[in-house]
């Protein structure tokens, strides 16, 4: 179950065509190895790093998308790079797009599981719809996670990503900035497996047992207290004597 982008799609798509041919296949899902034009599929590891990323097993997600200006409903700004260190995923939709409605609680879901993990969900709304519209759609489906606005230059570079003009559709990228994973629609089996491969990476690292609790050094048994003098026999010690 997916949307068109029909209200800003036209726009997003032609300015799409214009950035790649400025900028051909640099920075884009066609520079970055993995199968990342199909449903809800985590991104493969590459061969090897390229040059610069050496140690790395997933492409960088492109430079267009870490460094776009994403807008907050308050009106402040800022970039993916700004959220180095978490796992985000970006997930585009409308309030109009009833897939996108049914997406949600699984978005609230994983936000409340992996937030204390360092995990978040940004919700970018695609036709820049009114924060009180947003706001109010976003009380009712009881969503946790923070709603932004991607622009169209944003949308176009997430469009090249994954090959596809409809919502919903998020990206998932790791703590060091890396894509993780494109998962298009709301089927329920792409939905489990959104979950799936987000817990995975939410988790890695996370898996080292801490060293066992020291035990208690086990405190010397109390000396046997002394049993008080016998009379009887004191006073035959002192016949004795």
């Amino acid at each position: 179950m997916m949307k068109l982008f029909f209200p800003n799609f036209v726009k997003v798509l032609l300015l799409a065509v214009a950035v790649g041919a400025a900028t051909g296949c640099e920075n884009t899902a066609n520079s970055q190895k993995g199968p990342i034009d199909e449903t809800a599929v985590p991104v493969s590891p590459r061969t090897g790093p390229s040059a610069g990323d050496k140690g790395s097993a997933y492409p960088r997600i492109a430079s267009a998308v870490a460094t776009a200006e994403i807008k907050d409903l308050e009106g402040a700004t800022y970039t993916l790079n700004d959220r180095l260190g978490k796992v985000v995923l970006l997930n585009l939709w409308a309030t109009w797009c009833g897939p996108c409605r049914t997406e949600i609680p699984a978005l609230v879901r994983m936000q409340e599981l992996h937030g204390p993990k360092g995990f978040e969900v940004i919700g970018l709304n695609t036709d820049e719809e009114p924060v009180e519209m947003i706001t109010e759609f976003g009380s009712g489906l009881g969503v946790n996670y923070p709603m932004a606005y991607a622009d169209t230059s944003l949308q176009a570079s997430l469009l090249k990503i994954s090959k596809f003009p409809g919502i919903p559709q998020s990206f998932l990228v790791d703590r060091e900035g890396r894509l993780r994973g494109v998962f298009k629609g709301a089927n329920p089996a792409d939905i489990a497996k959104m979950e799936e491969i987000v817990a995975k990476v939410v988790n890695e690292g996370s898996g080292q047992e801490l060293p066992p609790a020291a035990e208690p050094a086990a405190e010397p048994d109390p000396a046997p207290a002394s049993a008080p003098p016998d009379p009887v026999k004191e006073e035959k010690k002192s016949r004795k004597h």
